[in-house]
């Protein structure tokens, strides 16, 4: 099936992907093209400035959290559906798990028969920039490398001397250059600011569009449109539903991180996703089955999450009465009783299990993780096999309990929160990923719905 396709790496973190192939996402959807945005790994952030591009939910290819039958099939799935499919890569074109490529932006390039353009950072370069173009393409003689985009370039001339190194020593086409000073998107810990609460994010995106004018957009798309034909998987996706229920899905400036394929295998299983906000809603939607809390940035907002006590009234009394809820890393923090900010001020939250989530000045906790549950849940009995990945500045007061034991890069670690109605932990997950615990929650959602609101 030819799905139009171009995968933007870039030689490291920096290069500026995330402008460039937001930039690139709106200048052809001006065009008409209706583009879909993707990014390769676990990031939350880069994809709300696609979303702004091309107008539609990004999404995300991860190798480690999705099996490689599965991420291409939810490639196909939605790629099927757009005129160009666009997908920034993440850090280094072949920056993997550890030292090898597994799970690289390459790897996923692969997965899914897609050419590469790599973005490289020009500046202070001449001929080493034709050493480096060289050296990622003899890397993997598979990876379809397709062409060079020039990022802080300083001028003319210098952007003369590196077409000419480029073409004499690795014969690839540079598809364009970018100024020495490019637009820069603010940031924050966790990484970019998210489009949430960032007023200048459309302003920013469309500037963006205006900048990769310089670069040849034609022979760009003609690149996209001769990549080679790629089967459409069709055996995962649930074709009918397991169990249909309104689930509560919290969804504001303070909890937004979600994958967006992942929302939609919930709602293939029969989830029906019900947003309200934990900032501002002062009750639960009503009907619902379950509640999920996505992760996002809760210690941004403590003041107003703590004072919207008509809210925290109701989720403690609807897990009381046995709602099942499940909670990722903000949401984690959310549900325990008490965030202290960095300044050591406390805020009451939900208070649905002992703990108190404290901000630390720096990382707490990064990468993928392989877990097992140590405790039945409504994801499934203990013993239950989990992945996902973590990424947090913050440290829970240790329950004496723990939900999960999480091992990655050799090392075992205990977290989060559990019981037969709740499971809470710093760990992100991704639906389509974790399929058995996806349907026990859909399952554990329709009992008590069934339950609940026929003897009421």
């Amino acid at each position: 099936m030819p799905i139009p396709r171009i995968v933007l790496a870039g030689t490291h973190s920096g290069v500026g992907k995330t402008t460039i192939a937001s930039g690139l996402m709106l200048a052809y959807k001006n065009r008409g093209l209706r583009v879909q945005g993707y990014k390769v790994g676990p990031d939350y952030i880069d994809p709300g400035y696609h979303q702004l591009a091309t107008g539609i939910p990004s999404r995300n290819l991860d190798l480690k959290l999705t099996p490689r039958e599965v991420l291409r099939e939810l490639f196909t799935r939605s790629a099927t559906k757009a005129d160009l499919a666009v997908i920034e890569g993440v850090m280094g074109l072949y920056d993997g798990s550890g030292s090898t490529t597994e799970g690289s932006t390459a790897d996923v390039a692969k997965t899914i028969s897609a050419p590469v353009i790599l973005v490289v950072d020009a500046k202070a370069m001449a001929a080493s920039c034709a050493a480096m173009v060289k050296g990622f393409a003899a890397m993997d003689p598979k990876l379809n490398l397709a062409g060079v985009i020039l990022n802080r370039v300083g001028s003319d001339t210098h952007a003369e001397l590196l077409r000419e190194a480029i073409k004499n020593y690795t014969g690839l086409p540079v598809l364009g250059t970018v100024g020495a000073s490019p637009l820069t998107l603010p940031e924050r810990h966790l990484g970019l600011l998210p489009t949430w609460e960032n007023r200048e994010a459309k302003a920013i995106v469309e500037a963006a569009a205006g900048m990769v004018k310089e670069l040849d957009l034609e022979e760009i798309l003609r690149i996209a449109y001769n990549a080679p034909a790629i089967i459409q998987n069709t055996s995962f996706f649930p074709r009918e539903p397991v169990h249909r229920v309104p689930i509560g899905l919290a969804l504001d400036q303070a909890f937004n991180f979600y994958y967006q394929d992942g929302l939609e295998y919930l709602e293939a299983l029969g989830a029906e996703l019900v947003p309200f906000s934990p900032l501002s809603s002062t009750c639960l939607p009503k009907g619902i089955g379950g509640l999920i809390v996505g992760g996002g940035f809760p210690e941004m907002f403590p003041q107003e999450l703590s004072d919207n006590r008509p809210l925290l009234t109701e989720i403690k009394k609807a897990y009381s009465a046995g709602l099942p809820i499940y909670a990722e890393c903000g949401g984690y923090m959310y549900l325990a009783e008490e965030l202290m900010d960095l300044d050591g001020k406390c805020f009451p939250m939900v208070g649905l299990f002992p703990g108190k989530a404290t901000m630390q000045p720096r990382l707490s906790g990064l990468g993928y993780r392989q877990g097992i549950t140590l405790r039945d849940s409504p994801l499934g009995p203990a013993g239950t096999l989990l992945c996902g990945h973590e990424f947090h500045y913050s440290t829970m007061t240790p329950s004496p309990q723990p939900f999960l034991k999480l091992k990655g890069r050799g090392k075992e670690t205990f977290d989060g929160y559990a019981s037969s109605t709740i499971a809470a932990s710093y760990l992100h997950t991704h639906w389509a990923g974790i399929d058995k615990p996806a349907r026990s929650f859909l399952r554990a959602c329709y009992k008590f719905s069934k339950g609940h609101y026929n003897n009421s």
